[in-house]
């Protein structure tokens, strides 16, 4: 099999963006906690964003909006689990 570029999976990735992600169910990198994304602590304001484990304070995710891009570094998560609405 040749694997196809990117592109290929720009549907997918719509149906997960296109979601309520404070309904997302996140792993902890640092301690293994899982929970809702909603419980994690915020830090940030406008422009940028922190999400902290409640349970060992490492960074999960960081958003930042420079206004030309969005950018979005999730690498304190190991998973972001995403329920379906009536499945």
């Amino acid at each position: 099999n040749v694997p196809m570029d990117g592109n290929a999976a720009m549907g997918r990735l719509r149906d997960l963006f296109a979601v309520d992600l404070t309904n997302a169910t996140v792993t902890c990198e640092t301690c293994d906690r899982e929970g809702p994304l909603a419980e994690l602590l915020f830090y940030g304001g406008p422009v940028g964003v922190v999400l902290r484990c409640p349970a060992c304070d490492a960074v999960n995710l960081r958003f930042l909006d420079t206004g030309r891009a969005l950018n979005l570094d999730i690498r304190g998560l190991t998973r972001v689990r995403v329920g379906r609405t009536g499945a």
